[in-house]
């Protein structure tokens, strides 16, 4: 049983402690890579894949507008239902309206087929970005070994979330210093054309696949921390689980596709195995474990028993701030990041539930966007960026 116990800790500790802990260790004499001099600014794609997004859609392209990026830039809508399209004509420079969903994947599809720029930016509708995020993307391309610019997420107003968030930037940023980062976030990545793939329909976790196909293409994956993609919280908790849980079901998905950056002693395998397989899911699993042996252990007696039970005690901060995060009395602090660990433990083993048994889709029902869900400003608030003009080949234009 000790063997057991010793090894389900190990397991879970692995992901939160141990991966950090060998970052730190292989980064500790190395400096963050200088951003590469001699910048070029290259003809630029703004893809917005966009479903159910009437309400923030013209806020969105009017964010990128006023983003100040100093080369040519076109903006590509791929709205996938009617409102949206509605809100974005007129907008954007290039609109796709497909005549049915088409899921994330294959709107990004669609979106770099019609794109025209050499580097091609993905962000999510709700998103809004952080003045001059789009040329502290862009100028990493200068270096043509770069195929991948990694940004900055943030969620507002969310001690939890942020405290996630804070987490993976030290990760992304410590991976940077080894040479790349996977940690790719689809609110706001840049990509250069040449090392993009179409991406298979079928996939729900678009960033990670990306990334791997970066990666695996030879080039590096570099970190702007500049670069920042700010989002609203979750309305509910409910919505969060969904989506969480989803998310870790299409990332298992994806890793199983992928199955052969997993095997060796390449850097990419320590970063999917620490950054994303251990944590998101193994790691639960045996924190799961770990949890059913201290409740055993309490129902006996024996040495191990007060230390069963100060183990159970220590998730009572973590139980209480999610249980008042569920009645909508979000928790604040350390009770907020407590909460925010246990929900992501619990998430993990949902997110595995769910890729058991096959329910990792690439449509997901999803409700309109409220205006209230989104940070950005309206776009009459904003004067916009003076826009080049666009060759005659890339004029606006409504597609299906």
């Amino acid at each position: 049983m000790r063997t057991a116990v010793a090894a389900l800790t190990l397991l879970a500790l692995a992901g939160p402690l141990g991966y950090p802990a060998w970052l730190a260790l292989r980064t500790r004499c190395r400096a963050d890579p200088a951003v590469p001099e001699g910048h070029s600014w290259p003809r630029l794609t703004v893809i917005v894949p966009a479903f159910r997004e009437e309400a923030v859609i013209a806020g969105k392209l009017a964010d990128l507008r006023c983003n100040g990026y100093v080369g040519e830039m076109e903006l590509v809508v791929v709205a996938e239902d009617p409102g949206t399209a509605a809100a974005a004509r007129g907008a954007a420079d290039v609109l796709v309206t497909p005549e049915h969903r088409l899921g994330k994947a294959e709107a990004i599809n669609r979106g770099v087929a019609r794109s025209s720029g050499e580097i091609v930016v993905l962000t999510d509708a709700n998103a809004a970005l952080s003045p001059g995020a789009l040329t502290a993307l862009v100028r990493w391309f200068a270096d043509p070994t770069v195929g991948a610019v990694a940004a900055e997420k943030r969620v507002l107003g969310d001690d939890g979330e942020s405290a996630y968030w804070r987490f993976e930037s030290w990760l992304k940023r410590r991976e940077n210093r080894l040479g790349a980062t996977i940690g790719l976030v689809g609110e706001l990545a840049a990509i250069r054309r040449t090392a993009l793939r179409p991406l298979p329909s079928g996939v729900a976790v678009d960033d990670l696949w990306i990334a791997l196909d970066v990666l695996g293409a030879g080039h590096a994956i570099r970190y702007e921390p500049t670069a920042l993609a700010l989002e609203p919280p979750v309305g509910s908790l409910r919505e969060d689980w969904e989506r969480r849980t989803r998310v870790v079901a299409g990332m298992l998905d994806v890793l199983w596709r992928r199955r052969d950056l997993l095997i060796g002693r390449r850097v990419i395998s320590v970063q999917l195995w620490g950054h994303r397989l251990i944590r998101a899911s193994l790691g639960p699993l045996a924190h799961a474990a770990l949890l059913c042996v201290a409740l055993g252990t309490t129902r006996q007696s024996g040495p191990g028993r007060p230390w069963a039970a100060a183990f159970l005690a220590a998730h009572l901060p973590g139980v209480v701030g999610l249980v008042r995060g569920a009645r909508g009395r979000p928790a604040s602090g350390l009770a907020a990041v407590a909460g925010q660990v246990v929900f992501l433990q619990g998430v993990g083993l949902g997110g595995l539930w769910r890729y058991a048994r096959g329910d990792r889709p690439a449509l997901w029902r999803k409700p309109d966007r409220r205006p209230d869900q989104a940070v950005l400003p309206p776009p009459a608030s904003r004067e916009p960026a003076p826009r080049k003009p666009l060759p005659a080949s890339a004029a606006p234009v409504s597609a299906a």
